[in-house]
């Protein structure tokens, strides 16, 4: 396959507010024409008491024309549905039966530890700005996080999520319209993780998640029973700008047949601190940046060199 188009920088991208941009998803914006990424929008720079600057956190927006260079457009408005300031992470934007659809993870207020109730709720939007609250999804647990939404195949979608009530494994759901979910129960449960993500990619269909050593790889052929890879991606350490960490939180965009990953790292925090018991992120350490690699199947095996040149077809669209 040729390659063509621009290449990707390193970083792909920082938010200029708060420089704590993380779990990316990136999507062709229909009414503007143009690539909008969306992420969790954390005060890296901000005030921190144990973990606060983690929570109260907005969605942040970039839009790009190119996946090259991108503009910072704000937060999303109009997400609260109840008083106060509170916490929306990881967001997961699809466009289905005419509309977008985003499953966000939902905290009230703002925490300064872990130990609090955490939801997955569900907007829909005739355009990427103007949001509808829909619903709190009742799913495992009242500690579920990082929905991933897929259609396994005509009209008849599944979600992922990490059920952190559950071991933090992944636990799935199946709906018909988006807007009622059944729970099935656990999915993937050789290790604790997040951030599940499901895409097809060179005739198989893939889960990646992060087990918090690089992004641990899966294949099914039914979406449910799911072999487990041998080598995570993203685990050892790149050598462009800001790549020199391990790859957190994932979106996988396949577009035109080439696969993108959009992932964020820590490039200033030490990856020994990340196995001390009750590690908090501070400071220089907070900084986060979005990278992009190209994700390759070859021999039946998923593969990404995140040190090499990622060029992305400026033919806009999906």
């Amino acid at each position: 396959m040729g390659r063509d188009g621009v290449v990707l920088p390193s970083p792909l991208y920082r938010d200029p507010i708060y420089d704590g941009a993380t779990d990316p998803v990136v999507i062709w914006n229909r009414e503007e024409k143009c690539w909008w990424m969306l992420y969790t929008q954390r005060r890296s720079q901000g005030v921190n008491i144990g973990v606060s600057s983690i929570h109260g956190t907005s969605i942040g927006v970039a839009s790009s024309t190119n996946g090259e260079r991108w503009l910072y457009r704000g937060a999303l408005p109009g997400l609260d549905f109840e008083p106060g300031h509170n916490t929306f992470w990881a967001p997961e934007v699809i466009w289905a039966d005419g509309k977008y659809h985003m499953y966000v993870s939902y905290i009230s207020g703002v925490p300064q530890d872990w130990d609090w109730p955490r939801h997955i709720v569900h907007y829909s939007a005739d355009n990427l700005w103007k949001w509808r609250f829909e619903n709190s999804l009742s799913l495992s647990s009242d500690r579920v996080i990082d929905a991933c939404v897929y259609e396994i195949s005509n009209g008849c979608y599944k979600l992922w999520y990490k059920d952190e009530g559950h071991n933090s494994y992944t636990y799935s759901a199946q709906s018909k319209d988006l807007f009622h979910w059944d729970v099935i129960g656990p999915e993937i449960t050789d290790c604790p993780h997040e951030g599940p993500n499901v895409f097809e990619l060179g005739g198989k269909r893939w889960m990646i998640t992060d087990c918090w050593n690089g992004l641990a790889v899966y294949s099914t052929d039914d979406y449910v029973n799911w072999r487990r890879h041998e080598g995570n991606l993203l685990q050892i350490p790149g050598t462009r700008a800001e790549d020199g960490a391990i790859g957190n939180h994932a979106d996988v965009l396949v577009k035109n047949g080439r696969a993108y990953i959009y992932y964020f790292t820590h490039p200033d925090f030490p990856l020994e601190k990340r196995n001390m018991p009750g590690f908090v992120i501070t400071g220089k350490e907070a900084h986060t940046v979005v990278q992009a690699a190209e994700l390759l199947v070859l021999d039946g095996r998923l593969i990404c060199d995140r040190n090499a040149p990622v060029f992305f077809e400026a033919n806009n669209k999906e």
